[in-house]
């Protein structure tokens, strides 16, 4: 009989160590309508819902790590975070050998953006122009030019602090996702829109998964593949469009 409260004691401490929250990296950087970030807290948007969803799916609870671009690439490295999603292999510095990389999820288009009314010249003709970039971004297209000094980079701490700048008047292009350049439109009276006026990328992105022992590896990758087949991706991009 003394067996049985050893054994509950074990049952107990099992599972208690299965429910350690799976930790997904939050970019401070990112702005609505992908991610709302309140004091340091990620509150709301589409990987917000993405990520709860994915944790409750496997049964765990989520830990939502807002931080620095930089220090996520860190702990990246370390093995220190075990789900990062809205990523694409071209943004990351680092091979991440330790993660398995899952389903695409959406596609992120970037745009070269301007006020309503203004008509800028094309970029290739823009000598010295300042464009609004968001810092540690990576834009493919526009890397030449920066690194000629054909074009300058202003970095802002968000995407949506890049935008704010281009309303203000401090510079005549930035660069932005279409959908934070729609969510951004929505409290603009006309005049005050933004546009796009040229297509820069089209990237798939996705999420990677820790290969580890206490993470649910393949649970989560599967989880993401019935969230695709389900419908739930598009339902989820559908609520903030």
């Amino acid at each position: 009989m003394r067996l049985l409260p050893l054994a509950l004691l074990l049952l107990s401490a099992a599972l208690g160590a299965e429910e350690r929250p799976l930790r997904f990296s939050v970019t401070e950087s990112w702005a609505m309508p992908m991610m709302q970030i309140d004091n340091g807290k990620a509150s709301a948007g589409i990987l917000y819902d993405l990520q709860m969803r994915l944790a409750q799916k496997v049964g765990r609870r989520a830990e939502l790590m807002v931080m620095p671009r930089l220090r996520v690439q860190q702990m990246l490295v370390r093995g220190e975070i075990d789900v990062r999603c809205y990523v694409n292999p071209a943004w990351l510095h680092e091979s991440h050998y330790q993660y398995i990389w899952s389903v695409p999820f959406m596609v992120q288009r970037d745009v070269l953006v301007s006020r309503v009314h203004d008509q800028p010249p094309p970029p290739a003709q823009a000598q010295g122009e300042l464009v609004g970039t968001v810092l540690g971004f990576i834009y493919p297209r526009l890397e030449p030019l920066f690194a000629s000094g054909h074009l300058r980079r202003d970095d802002a701490r968000t995407q949506e602090l890049a935008l704010e700048k281009l309303e203000a008047h401090r510079y005549r292009y930035a660069v932005s996702n279409d959908m934070a350049l729609q969510w951004y439109n929505r409290r603009q009276p006309p005049a005050r829109q933004l546009q796009a006026i040229s297509e820069l990328s089209a990237d798939l992105v996705a999420c990677i998964v820790r290969d580890a022992p206490d993470v649910p590896t393949m649970p989560l990758l599967r989880a993401l593949v019935q969230m695709s087949n389900d419908g739930e991706f598009e339902a989820i991009l559908a609520k903030y469009r």
